[in-house]
């Protein structure tokens, strides 16, 4: 049985909502954007600056940084804020692992633990327009606003994953389990990942 589960998701796939129905059914911890607001809060940056500064990660020392064992800010003090930021998420992420029991949401949290034998790394997937369909519906937002949001929130994440990983966000090689949730629906692919976590 896997103890460590890592989702990567399109904006408005249902990868967040499985994430969150998987860790309840589990019993596990569930580990999301309160990974980024602990990571800032440690680091004292104010909230509204918190998406701008990952943004903005320089990547390449990242990417060295990344690959070592519960990596941190100690003899990093001179990184820039955007580096700092990461380094504090990896430490959450890698802390998280050792406590085992946990669905860890974005934040490249299946690079970071991809040595881990007992980690389930999941990439969550949708046809374009039944995205588009949810966000308006769970956003309440008008179809032109959803458009931008799935282009503007795919484009971060993917920048974000590739500057920190040096691997290609969305490539199905990084993954264990590809999932298309628009095209099995929400509830099946809950249980599609319940039976692969408990096998």
């Amino acid at each position: 049985m896997y103890n460590i589960i890592t989702i990567e998701r399109r904006y408005a796939s249902g990868g967040h909502e499985i994430g969150k129905r998987l860790a309840q059914e589990l019993g596990y911890k569930l580990y999301d954007r309160n990974i980024l607001l602990e990571a800032a809060k440690e680091l004292d940056i104010p909230f509204f600056k918190i998406e701008a500064l990952e943004e903005s990660s320089s990547g390449s020392i990242l990417m060295n940084l990344s690959k070592t064992p519960l990596g941190g800010l100690a003899g990093n003090k001179d990184l820039p804020l955007a580096d700092k930021l990461f380094l504090e998420e990896k430490r959450i992420i890698e802390k998280a692992a050792e406590e085992g029991n946990c669905v860890i949401v974005g934040r490249a949290s299946g690079y970071i633990l991809r040595e881990k034998e007992n980690s389930l790394r999941v990439f969550v997937y949708s046809e374009h327009d039944k995205r588009i369909q949810r966000a308006i519906e769970r956003e309440g937002i008008l179809k032109e606003e959803a458009e931008n949001a799935l282009k503007k929130n795919d484009k971060r994440r993917k920048n974000f994953y590739n500057s920190v990983t040096g691997q290609e966000w969305g490539d199905p090689k990084h993954y264990d389990i590809y999932l298309n949730a628009g095209k099995l629906g929400i509830d099946l692919s809950l249980r599609l990942l319940l039976e692969a976590v408990k096998e």
